[in-house]
């Protein structure tokens, strides 16, 4: 009876599995597992969205309200490093904040007059006034905050208690703490500004009575008695500094373009006198005659004392009729006496005194003089030799000729103003400049900046790829070889099993064995008695020795 073809039969993944050693079983679970864990990992990592500031610096009372809504929201967030500021997902940012402002998040620190809506019944007058002045110093600080240089701000106001019955009233004062941006500053004008928007919020408040400090508690504002003209130092020293400015700007401006910019150096030192003198003249003129003289005040006195007689005494005539002689009285207010013609001395007397004042010619004249007058300026210019560079790249460096170093002195003292009574000075001088060739580092390549953020931007996806392809190649690779070894064996041990159920059950005809060949003495060696042995085994039982094959190709021990 023919043999029966033996059919292949693939065996499945669990019959593979099972096939493989402990060591293999173990290699090949764990490789599967690390490679999907860091597959999972790299994919959470690379959607991972990136978080962005929603609010910063919040106070306490604001950012537990802000943190309270987004979990009601379902919105994740973060705190950064210190707890400085909120942080979400960039993609929700403005999200957020509209859906926050709409509930009134973040109220903000400080709040001005809606505190006088939350008036509760029942209220004293000092609760009333205690929240009036909150109120107005909150809007005082929102006002200052819109600033662009200020950070932050706070403002104490000292209102004092007004009174009828009080005849000389305090008057109101306020302090203003101000916190600055990095970087920024106020000027003059931002100060007086703020003084004044402060000044002009509160009735009958001086300017003089604001205050303002910096967070390091530098006093900004100018104190009272700068008004007077005292502690002015400051403002000198910056009218110096502008001053000096200007004319070395003006030096500049009229060489750089005879010899090209970064080639001239000017510096200039002005002198000025800030003292201030006041002087005052007084000067009379002496006196002139009656007639081109001023009368300040006149007095006229004229008394007569006579006999019983009251009719006029003396021989008629023309004599007695005569008009009386004209005063002679002096300047001085000395008096005379006037007798009338022909009066008779044993008929009476009579007496008339004038008192006549001028006024006295009188100049008062104050001269103030000004204060920072410029005595004396000194310039120093330095300019650089005339530099070409021919069509060869060949660098020749020139000085100038004494002509033009003598115009080019001419052009700054013009500029300047020059004035030999003065003392003023200029001096320019020529000579080649020093250039400085920028230090070269060699920074390797690894510590290069852009180097160094691409690593780090990179450094995440590399690693969680090399990591799999070592998993894949350490742990997953070589069990799966051995799985996949295993299928040919597998399938060939199957063929056999099948050839061996047929022999066993039908008992196929078998080609006879070849008889051992006997040596010359009849005697045969260890291995040809073994050899026999196992023909004689495999005649004799054929499904043992079946068996023990199966075992040998299922790598198993035999029983």
């Amino acid at each position: 009876m023919p043999a029966t073809a033996a059919i292949p039969v693939n065996p499945s993944i669990v019959q593979r599995f099972n096939g493989l050693d402990q060591g293999q079983r173990l290699r090949l679970v764990l490789g599967v597992v690390l490679f999907v864990a860091i597959a999972a990992v790299g994919l959470v990592m690379g959607r991972q969205a990136e978080w962005r500031v929603l609010y910063s610096n919040l106070p306490d009372k604001d950012g537990g309200a802000v943190i309270a809504q987004l979990g009601t929201m379902n919105i994740p967030y973060k705190y950064s490093d210190g707890g400085g500021a909120i942080l979400v997902p960039a993609d929700r940012v403005h999200d957020a904040r509209l859906k926050l402002a709409s509930l009134g998040l973040p109220k903000g620190a400080v709040a001005g007059f809606e505190m006088m809506e939350s008036n509760r019944f029942g209220m004293t007058q000092f609760q009333e006034r205690l929240t009036f002045q909150r109120g107005l110093e909150g809007e005082l600080t929102r006002s200052i905050q819109s600033i662009a240089s200020v950070a932050n701000a706070r403002v104490h106001l000292a209102l004092p208690n007004q009174n009828g019955f009080f005849r000389d009233q305090q008057k109101p004062s306020a302090s203003v703490l101000l916190s600055l941006h990095p970087g920024h500053s106020l000027d003059k004008t931002q100060l007086a500004g703020i003084v004044h928007l402060v000044a002009a919020s509160v009735p009958e408040m001086d300017a003089s009575a604001v205050s303002v400090l910096d967070d390091t508690g530098k006093l900004l504002s100018k104190p009272p008695e700068s008004a007077n003209g005292m502690n002015v130092d400051a403002e000198q020293l910056q009218y110096v500094q502008q001053l000096e400015q200007l004319y070395s700007r003006r030096i500049l401006d009229i060489l750089e373009p005879l010899v090209g910019p970064q080639n001239v150096k000017a510096q200039v030192t002005a002198e000025l006198d800030f003292s201030q003198t006041e002087s005052t003249t007084e000067s009379h003129k002496p006196n002139l005659t009656p007639e081109n003289s001023a009368v300040r005040s006149q007095q006229t006195v004229e008394s007569i004392n006579g006999g019983s007689s009251s009719g006029p005494t003396g021989v008629p005539g023309a004599t007695s009729n005569q008009p009386p002689a004209a005063s002679a009285a002096p300047i001085n207010g000395q008096t005379q006496p006037l007798t009338a013609a022909g009066q008779s001395a044993a008929g009476g007397s009579s007496k008339k005194e004038s008192i006549v004042n001028y006024e006295v010619d009188k100049t008062v004249q104050v001269v103030k003089g000004a204060t920072g007058v410029l005595k004396r300026i000194n310039a120093a210019v330095v300019i650089n030799n005339i530099v070409k560079t021919d069509d060869k790249g060949k660098v020749t460096s020139t000085p100038l000729t004494d002509a033009q170093i003598e115009k080019m002195t001419a052009l700054v003292r013009e500029a300047v103003g020059f004035k030999q009574d003065r003392g003023d000075s200029v001096n320019l001088m020529n000579a080649p400049f020093v250039v400085e060739k920028p230090e070269q580092l060699d920074i390797p390549i690894w510590r290069q900046p852009e180097v160094t953020s691409l690593a780090q931007s990179l450094a995440w996806p590399l690693g969680t790829l090399a990591l799999a392809t070592l998993v894949l190649l350490g742990f997953v690779k070589p069990a799966m070889k051995a799985l996949t070894e295993s299928r040919p064996r597998a399938a060939h041990a199957q063929g056999h099993e099948n050839q061996l159920d047929a022999l066993e059950s039908e008992q196929p005809e078998r080609p006879q064995l070849v008889a051992p060949s006997a040596h010359a003495d009849g005697v045969m060696t260890p291995s040809e008695l073994r050899m026999e042995e196992a023909r004689k085994l495999t005649r004799d039982n054929p499904a043992a020795v079946a068996n023990i094959v199966k075992s040998w190709i299922n790598g198993e021990a035999p029983a």
